[in-house]
């Protein structure tokens, strides 16, 4: 059973890609990484709101950032997207387990019971 912890990690996750504009982040970071400026310009965002977001987008794990200069870089990081896709999947084993019971509960049930 997954502890606190996990949870806190898996709701920071969850907040994080809860706004439409931080998704368009992560799709883009999906093809490169980008300075903030480059990831503010096409959402019609300033650069304070855009700082906003990545912070989020970083405190949920699923972005890093490197200054160098002046220039704050920021790069996906794939591998936050394995609690996610850890969590999906538990989902879909208990799914799939439920259907497994409604299945043969079905079929246990009597055909003549409707006559």
């Amino acid at each position: 059973m997954p502890d606190r912890t996990d949870h806190a990690q898996l709701d920071a996750v969850f907040h994080a890609l809860s706004d439409a504009r931080r998704r368009d982040m992560i799709a883009r970071l999906a093809r490169d990484s980008m300075s903030v400026k480059e990831l503010a310009e096409p959402l019609g965002m300033g650069l304070p709101s855009a700082v906003k977001h990545l912070a989020l987008l970083e405190s949920g794990g699923l972005v890093v950032s490197q200054k160098v200069g002046r220039v704050r870089t920021y790069s996906l990081k794939p591998i936050a997207f394995n609690r996610i896709r850890r969590w999906i999947e538990q989902r879909e084993t208990e799914l799939s387990a439920a259907f497994d019971r409604l299945d043969k509960a079905i079929a246990d049930f009597p055909e003549d019971l409707n006559e």
